[in-house]
Order: structure tokens, then sequence, then C-alpha cells
């Protein structure tokens, strides 16, 4: 049975869908805050609290599920991390849980999207 299993499909396979929210982490970590859909903003923040909470424990073995979970290859994933282990995570030391905020900014002209930042806190 496949109780509890919703997850937000996004209207993509689950190859694309992978990519699109560990591109969005990258997005949000690297920038500190980003525009996006309320749909991929709700669907990219449970992932990105959990690799916060990863960066907390800073260990090696949390260093790599790091990298493993923001697919790509190359330089930037590099910098990523390094960036989500040695400036975001020491901000939340102290903090439970709850790193990251939704704000609501109104529809998209075009298509009347419902619009949001998703920024750390």
């Amino acid at each position: 049975m496949r109780h509890q299993k919703l997850r937000h499909k996004l209207s993509r396979d689950s190859a694309h869908r992978k990519a699109l929210i560990a591109n969005l982490c990258k997005e949000v970590i690297d920038h500190e805050r980003i525009k996006t859909t309320e749909a991929k903003a709700k669907a990219a923040k449970p992932e990105l609290e959990k690799l916060i909470t990863l960066a907390k424990r800073g260990d090696l073995h949390a260093r790599r599920q790091a990298y493993a979970a923001l697919a790509g290859h190359g330089n930037d994933r590099k910098a990523i991390v390094h960036k989500l282990f040695e400036e975001v995570a020491p901000r939340y030391a102290e903090r439970p849980g709850g790193y990251t905020r939704i704000l609501k900014l109104g529809p998209r002209r075009s298509d009347r999207s419902e619009m949001v930042f998703l920024e750390l806190v």
C-alpha cells in the first residue's frame, strides 16, 4: 500500500523532478533567496532543510551525502557544498529547525501562477 506517500510531483518524471529540486537547493544556498512558483518552493523546502541539518553535523559522511544530494558535477557543486558547510550551517548552530521561509509575492502576470520568495531565515 502507498498510504502517506504523497509527494509534490510538479508534472515531471522522477529524474526531472530530482534535478529541479537539486538545482533549486543549489540556487538558494548560493544566492540565499530565489523567486520561484509556490509549488516548486514547497517541494524544495524540505530538501533544503535536510541539507542544512546535514551541514550542521559537519562530518565527512554528511559532506559526501550533501554532494550526492546536489546532483551534477564540477566546481560549482564543490563551491556550493563548501558554502553550505562553512557559512550557512554555523548560522543555524543553535536553531533546531525552520531554516527557510516562503514569502508570497502574488500571481505572475503571464499565467497567474502564484510567485514566492524562498529564502534562508
